[in-house]
């Protein structure tokens, strides 16, 4: 097929062409474009035909199909016009089967270099896709686009399967494509294992992955395995002397934690505060041993002391990162302008194929408009001032209420725990006598949120997400106040009255009993307090099962991992039944979910979710629970009876104990004190250390704060470059009217002279 000549549009200047927006310089800049885009016009049939001296001139229903309205009305384009404009890189970006399937295939190519595996050989030519070569794409041969299909899906196949799956979800194809290429990539037993999985069969191990994704299990599994590691392990393998017999198993311990679980690794006074090591053998000419012989000392208290703060220090900077991931993900950079439209248009997942799901993603979507349109209508503030006022003192009627409800709990908890600091002292006869206080706590937690419910439907929330955050925060108060009233109990009162016992053991025997208890009330809350809600929601109100309490469980979760956190130093074992709670209550709460609950109607977005359960881990409940260690450590004076700093004034000596041994020890050792003295001892490296971290936060608040100004700038070139290109395209379709009109006008001087004669002849 012959080339054809490239379209060149000579249209002469006249001086009303001379303006501030001169038509010949846009001529030449639309000169290289149609000429790149005739070859591929011409190959759809789309050929610009320049039209001859005879051509007719156009009707006025093809005036109209051309005419070209600016920014107020409809555009229709002519059609070599549409066909340059679906040529432009801005509208090819992501359109393209064949450039996203390139671009993946580099991607997972370098992906594998990362990965230092085997790499397929590369085609011919870079198959990278650019702007200037898209059209390139659009119109490439089939053949071309299987082949990359193919070296994509061989990459594929050399990924992990996570890799896989990510690569996958993240490629800009129909739902249709991506299934294909997933069936392609799969290896036969994949396939198999797909086909069980699909049929709802899956392995014990791949449930307890699923299962362990919760964010609590990593949590506290970094904090129990160094415990295991540098504490519970070494003293299982060098168990102190006995100080009496063996107390028989009866039972009860499983409720108390006393009993024959006192004198085991799992508290506090079980542990030694001797140096540890092995007895070396005698050398064979009968000398003693050396100090070298017996192998390195392990110093019990200090392992003890610096273990537990570095499992914490390593679960705070857990948490920051978490939080701050979440935050990201949660909450972007920039404005929210245009979330209505997102919403209505952008927000359906069309992944989403049984009657049920699709409902409840209706109502998702139409629950979030309605909070869009509540935050709209407050800040519009359309309430007169009477409604104003009548709305505050409804609202501050019902917190009044509900701080009553807690003060009064509060008030409880308090007095009945001086009761019993009065009553008698602990005693391994009335262990069972320990239950009270645990009992009247878990009463109180699990009765007050019920109150708290009733009093929200008096406000009648316009936002749901606002109805949620009221209830998490007076939930939380509740909560947060009892254990700060216990932590008095334990530290101010008990130390006192438990001076010739291991008050230590104690504490960590109450927070065992409070965690059995809690994990006990929230077994029976969900077999029968959610059985008994389904029934009487169904046959006696008809309204169906009631919904899934989604603020009121969260606040049990992180309930549970504040105990384990205030008893972590009491009782190292705690976070191992934490673990072990965690992944009942997980089954337990998904078999009630399924039968007695339904889905909230609420929009529980899952990184706005991960975002405020986090950020109540981080700062009420592990910033509490470490405050409450650290005065533990520093202020408080050990037991003389029992524990590792039995003859320590405080927990924090052992450090200073260390250090007065390792000056004498010699000077292969002397930089260890001099870094104690003066990196732990010394206050300015705390300072500095501060000083840095305010500079680094201000920083980061600086360049957020210059992102949003360069996304302010880029939003306004983005409407910038709209406008130019409307009006680039109102002044190519001027070139074209123009061009028509000089045509047809110089086509009817042409034929005026042949009609005169015409005329002539006919007169004659």
């Amino acid at each position: 097929m012959a080339q054809p000549p490239a379209l060149v549009l000579n249209v002469p200047e006249t001086p009303e062409d001379q303006g501030s927006c001169d038509e010949g310089e846009m001529h030449r800049s639309f000169h290289q474009l149609l000429q790149e885009q005739s070859q591929c016009v011409a190959e759809e049939g789309l050929e610009l035909q320049p039209r001859g001296p005879g051509a007719r001139a156009p009707t006025a229903s093809e005036s109209d199909r051309q005419a070209l309205l600016g920014p107020e009305g409809a555009v229709v384009h002519s059609t070599a016009t549409l066909r340059i404009l679906a040529s432009m890189p801005s509208r090819t970006i992501g359109r393209s089967r064949g450039a996203i399937i390139s671009q993946y295939y580099n991607r997972t190519v370098r992906l594998r270099r990362r990965g230092s595996r085997p790499q397929l050989s590369h085609p011919g030519r870079s198959a990278r896709p650019s702007l200037r070569l898209y059209d390139l794409e659009l119109d490439s041969a089939a053949l071309q686009e299987e082949e990359k299909r193919v070296l994509l899906v061989k990459e594929l196949q050399g990924l992990t399967v996570a890799q896989r799956d990510h690569m996958l979800r993240a490629m800009p194809l129909s739902l249709a494509e991506k299934r294909c290429l997933r069936e392609e990539t799969l290896t036969p037993r994949e396939k198999r294992w797909g086909q069980r999985g699909r049929r709802g069969r899956l392995s014990c191990c791949s449930r307890l992955r699923y299962a362990c994704v919760l964010t609590l299990l990593a949590f506290n599994a970094l904090l129990l395995l160094p415990l295991l590691a540098f504490i519970v392990g070494v003293q299982a393998a060098f168990p102190p002397a006995g100080s009496g017999p063996v107390r028989a198993f009866t039972g009860l311990e499983l409720l108390t934690g006393g009993g024959r679980f006192t004198d085991t690794v799992m508290y506090y006074g079980y542990y030694s505060n001797t140096t540890l090591n092995q007895p070396c053998a005698p050398p064979p000419d009968g000398g003693q041993c050396t100090p070298e012989g017996g192998g390195l000392p392990y110093n019990m208290p200090l392992a003890y002391l610096f273990t537990v703060g570095a499992a914490f220090f390593i679960t705070c900077i857990t948490l920051v990162y978490s939080m701050s991931r979440s935050f990201g993900e949660s909450y972007r950079v920039g404005s929210t302008s245009g979330a209505h439209a997102i919403t209505a248009f952008c927000s359906w997942d069309h992944k989403v194929t049984q009657k049920w799901a699709s409902r409840l993603q209706h109502d998702k979507i139409r629950t979030h408009l309605k909070e869009l349109l509540a935050e709209w209508q407050l800040r519009q503030g359309s309430r007169g001032v009477c409604g104003r006022l009548r709305r505050a003192a409804l609202l501050a009627l019902v917190w009044l209420l509900c701080l009553g409800i807690t003060f009064g709990c509060t008030v409880a908890v308090y007095i009945f725990s001086e009761l019993l600091v009065e009553q008698s002292p602990v005693s391994a006869e009335r262990e069972e006598a320990q239950l009270a206080l645990p009992l009247v706590v878990c009463l109180l937690n699990l009765g007050a949120p019920y109150l708290y419910r009733c009093l929200a439907a008096l406000e009648r929330h316009s936002s749901p997400v606002m109805e949620v955050c009221v209830a998490v925060c007076r939930n939380l108060i509740l909560k947060m106040v009892i254990l700060g009233i216990l932590c008095y109990h334990w530290l101010g009162r008990r130390v006192g009255a438990l001076k010739d016992q291991c008050w230590e053991n104690f504490v960590g025997q109450e927070l065992y009993r409070l965690m059995v208890m809690d994990f006990l009330f929230t077994l029976l809350d969900t077999f029968f307090g959610e059985l008994v809600w389904r029934l009487i929601s169904e046959k006696k109100l008809g309204r169906g099962k009631p919904e899934f309490d989604i603020a009121r469980n969260v606040l049990e979760l992180i309930y549970g991992q504040t105990l384990t956190w205030l008893g972590v130093l009491f009782a190292p074992l705690l976070p191992a039944m934490q673990i072990a709670k965690l992944l009942l209550l997980f089954y337990v709460k998904k078999m009630s979910l399924m039968a007695n609950c339904q889905a909230p109607h609420r929009p529980w977005l899952a990184c706005h979710m991960s975002t405020v359960f986090v950020s109540l881990l981080c700062f009420p409940s592990f910033l509490g629970a470490a405050i409450f260690l650290c005065y533990a450590v520093w202020q408080v004076k050990p037991s003389s009876v029992c524990g590792p700093f039995r003859t320590l004034d405080t927990m924090y000596e052992a450090g200073k104990v260390w250090v007065r041994r390792l000056e004498k020890a010699g000077p292969r050792v002397s930089w260890l004190p001099w870094v104690h003295r003066y990196l732990v001892e010394n206050t300015f490296p705390i300072y500095l250390v501060s000083a840095l971290l305010l500079a680094v936060i201000y920083f980061n608040i600086q360049v957020v704060k210059g992102q949003r100004k360069v996304i302010c700038l880029l939003k306004d070139q983005i409407s910038n470059e709209g406008e130019d290109k409307i009006f680039l395209i109102n002044k190519l379709h001027s070139v074209y009217e123009r061009k028509e009109r000089g045509r047809v006008g110089g086509a009817q001087e042409a034929a005026m002279p042949l009609n005169l004669l015409t005329d002539d002849r006919d007169a004659w």
